[in-house]
């Protein structure tokens, strides 16, 4: 990936803190400063690899804010999918969702699940929740 999980959470943060009225140059030092809420689900899906990467890329777009598609890295027996989501209160904190996508045996693909965001005062576990969500999407 081009950019880590935090430039992605501060960049995020910034626009959010501009588009709101405030500094964006402010909020993102700020968003420097939180701690991160990230929370890993590893999943083992009944499904070949390519049906599997399919599955992961159209549940995390649909998680994802409009404008944002997911960002594939493609590899031999991986694929890793990125997208930004929105969690917390109303969905407004952004939420980096990572999966990483691995051939198994036969008609069984490995999914590691990745969420992170920043937290503020109040903490609202929007890593965990979003990754348990989604978790929960792509096992049915």
């Amino acid at each position: 990936m081009d950019r880590s999980e935090d430039q992605i959470l501060v960049e995020e943060l910034a626009a959010l803190g501009a588009v709101s009225g405030g500094s964006g140059r402010l909020t993102g030092l700020v968003a420097r400063l939180l701690k991160k809420n990230a929370h890993e689900i590893d999943l083992v899906l009944p499904l070949p690899f390519d049906d599997a990467v399919q599955r992961v890329v159209g549940v995390l777009e649909g998680a994802g804010r409009s404008g944002r598609s997911a960002h594939l890295e493609s590899g031999r027996d991986q694929e890793m999918i990125r997208v930004v989501a929105g969690g917390g209160a109303g969905g407004m904190n952004p939420v980096v969702v990572t999966a990483l996508v691995t051939r198994g045996t036969g008609n069984r693909t490995e999914v590691k699940l990745r969420a992170a965001a920043k937290e503020g005062l109040i903490k609202q576990r929007a890593g965990e929740k979003t990754a348990a969500r989604l978790a929960a999407l792509l096992s049915q």
